[in-house]
């Protein structure tokens, strides 16, 4: 599986972002999908997690209620919409793949969120 990540870029704090994460190949083998982040000097974090039979969404409580994740099952395309941005949100998104949550093994090259305050 390849994974394709954009939409990243330099927005305001408050403001919004779309991210997408298109994958191609053995598509067939994914049934969940999610992203993550990395701050600068910080550790690996997860933000939010889709499955793609039945749409069950999980969040880290640090973007509940903010971020939204949903999936395009025709273009096996997983969106993460991002709003009310804030400073900490700063990082290098990276969407991951798998046929479970815990064998999301297929990772993306990272797409980069500024977030200027």
């Amino acid at each position: 599986v390849q994974l394709q990540a954009s939409g990243g870029g330099l927005v305001q704090a408050g403001g919004s972002l779309r991210l997408s994460c298109a994958a191609s190949g053995r598509t067939f083998s994914i049934n969940a999908m999610g992203w993550f982040r990395q701050a600068p000097g910080k550790e690996h974090e997860f933000v939010a997690y889709i499955m793609w039979s039945g749409g069950e969404t999980h969040y880290a409580d640090s973007v509940k209620g903010r971020f939204t994740i949903s999936r395009d099952s025709a273009k096996s395309t997983v969106y993460l919409q991002m709003n009310s941005l804030k400073p900490e949100d700063m990082a290098v998104y990276y969407c991951a793949a798998g046929p479970t949550i815990a064998t999301m093994n297929s990772w993306g090259k990272g797409t980069l969120v500024t977030v200027s305050s």
